[in-house]
C-alpha cells in the first residue's frame, strides 16, 4: 500500500533544505512512500501522512525528528495506523 506524505514548508524561511533532507530519508527507507512538498505559510513545516496531520512546526516551533518520522511512515506502509509524531529536533541555543 502506498503511503502519501505531504509536507508544507516555509519557502521564504529557507525550510526547503529540511524538506529535501526529510524526503531523501523517507524515500531511502520506505519504497512505497510518495512524498510531495510545497511552499506554504510563513514558519510552517507541516507533515501530513495519508491526509492526517502528524506534525506541525507551527504548534511545536521546531522540526520533527527525522528518525521518528521515517519510522512512523514505515509502520504505516506495513499496515499500522497513522499516528502523531511527538519527537522533535532539540535546538541548540547559545546565550
Amino acid at each position: 500500500m502506498d503511503v502519501n506524505v505531504d509536507i508544507e514548508y516555509c519557502g521564504s524561511c529557507g525550510y526547503k533544505r529540511h524538506f529535501l533532507q526529510l524526503t531523501k530519508e523517507i524515500k531511502n527507507n520506505v519504497s512505497n512512500a510518495i512524498v510531495n512538498g510545497r511552499a506554504g505559510r510563513r514558519a510552517s513545516f507541516e507533515v501530513r501522512v495519508n491526509d492526517e496531520l502528524v506534525y506541525s512546526k507551527l504548534e511545536t516551533l521546531t522540526f520533527p525528528d527525522t528518525v521518528a518520522t521515517v519510522n512512523m511512515i514505515k509502520d504505516v506502509s506495513a499496515g499500522e495506523p497513522v499516528r502523531k509524531i511527538n519527537k522533535h529536533h532539540l535546538e541548540c541555543v547559545l546565550l
